[in-house]
Formats: C-alpha cells, sequence, structure tokens
C-alpha cells in the first residue's frame, strides 16, 4: 500500500478484515517475514483451504500480498507477506475517510455517492 491515506472504503475493507481474529492471527505471523501457505497453515493450525480464503480477504483489502515461485524441485509454492500499510486511526483521519466513502453500509452494496 501507498503512504497516502486510505479511502473510505479501503479504510472499512481494511478494518473489517483485521476485524476476524484468524486473520490477525496471519497478520501477526508475517509480520515476522514471509511464509509460503503450508508453512503458515501449520503454523497457524488451520487448513490450507480455510487458510486461503483468509488470505484472498487481507490480498483483496491491500494488507498482503501473494507471490507465486518454484521451489528447487519445480514444485509451486505460493508466498505471503505483509505490505508496508500503516493505519493511524484518530478521529481526524476518520473524519476524513468518512468524506469519501461511497457506501453508506459497505454490507448492502453499492450506494449513492450523494452525501447530505
Amino acid at each position: 500500500m501507498t503512504a497516502a491515506e486510505p479511502t473510505g472504503d479501503e479504510l472499512v475493507e481494511m478494518l473489517a478484515a483485521l476485524a476476524n481474529p484468524l486473520r490477525l492471527r496471519i497478520v501477526a505471523t508475517l509480520a515476522g517475514g514471509r511464509d509460503y501457505v503450508s508453512h503458515l497453515a501449520r503454523e497457524i493450525g488451520v487448513s490450507r483451504p480455510l487458510l486461503h480464503m483468509h488470505l484472498r480477504r487481507l490480498e483483496a483489502a491491500g494488507l498482503v500480498t501473494g507471490t507465486l515461485e518454484l521451489s528447487d524441485d519445480g514444485k509451486a509454492m505460493k508466498y505471503y507477506e505483509v505490505t508496508g500499510f500503516d493505519l493511524r486511526l484518530t478521529a481526524p483521519a476518520l473524519a476524513e475517510a468518512a468524506k469519501t466513502l461511497t457506501r453508506p453500509d459497505p454490507e448492502q452494496g453499492p450506494g449513492s455517492k450523494e452525501h447530505s
């Protein structure tokens, strides 16, 4: 993620992703360095399919990034690492982010860009 402040929609997506305890554990584990899916699943103690689901959500929120690499024996391995995000939640930062919201409630889908 860039040094720019996230938009309101991006902030909502990031906070929603981090609100899940398992996703928070994934980010905390990856903060120690990049890791590949199978090892990360063992470290956290979850199945690979469950881990993939949570990694996709974190990646969509811009909190982690994944790259596919080949091991020495030719096996494809997906590595993940945290991005350079820096969230600072202050009242003024939230007020600025709220000005750029395009959806009044992200759970309700796309909304009007009108702000009264």
